[in-house]
């Protein structure tokens, strides 16, 4: 009988809620993995911008340093987006109990402006993006609007790093690099300083990997 209602209705409201979590606890896994690499390469490229500075390239230590600038915007993002699709699960969880009572889910628009702000991260846009069709099928959320479902494009990254840039290299460098001026000014050379090819390649090869981390 369960099978003939499945065909002829679709899933129960909690066969439908089980999934969505299932789901949502995928998501939130992957974000765990994707931080967990974004922090170690940022490590590295912050023991790379010391390195840098101290040898006197502050050219390229400035470089790197807008990667790591980049990078923890980047791990602030995708925690704020796991924090999210925990509260989605909690309020499907809350939907559920109140389906057993009413026979059917409800329209959230917690759930809703939740799931609008998840389609803009493209590590987990497709999959909210097909969930939440399923929930408007379901009536938890009414038709996201096209332009909800497009990037933001206000998140100029290299831009809002230039600000933050010269702090960080403070930071990195115990104050090191607060007397070096503007981007071009370069601090005294020391005798062991690395030739220039060398400090390319090593700031370049950090840089690779963040890059590669942050466009995934």
């Amino acid at each position: 009988m369960q099978t003939i209602n499945r065909f002829f209705y679709g899933p129960t409201p909690e066969e439908r809620v089980r999934a969505w979590q299932g789901k949502l606890r995928s998501e939130s896994r992957q974000l765990d993995r994707e931080m967990r690499q974004l922090e170690a390469a940022t490590a590295k490229a912050r023991t790379t911008v010391k390195q840098l500075a101290s040898k006197g390239d502050v050219k390229s230590a400035r470089i790197l340093a807008k990667e790591v600038v980049r990078s923890n915007k980047q791990k602030d993002r995708l925690s704020v987006s796991k924090a999210r699709l925990g509260s989605i699960g909690t309020q499907l969880q809350q939907q559920l109990a109140m389906a057993k009572v009413t026979g059917s889910l409800q329209k959230s628009t917690e759930i809703m402006k939740l799931s609008n702000s998840l389609v803009k991260l493209p590590q987990i846009s497709q999959v909210m993006r097909e969930m939440s069709m399923e929930m408007t099928k379901a009536g938890i959320m009414e038709e996201m609007l096209e332009d909800t479902l497009q990037m933001d494009e206000d998140e100029d990254i290299e831009e809002e790093a230039d600000a933050e840039v010269d702090k960080v290299l403070f930071d990195l460098t115990n104050g090191k690099l607060g007397l070096a001026g503007s981007a071009g000014t370069e601090l005294p050379t020391p005798q062991d300083q690395l030739e220039d090819d060398e400090a390319e390649r090593v700031m370049e090869e950090a840089r690779k990997q963040l890059n590669g981390l942050l466009s995934g």
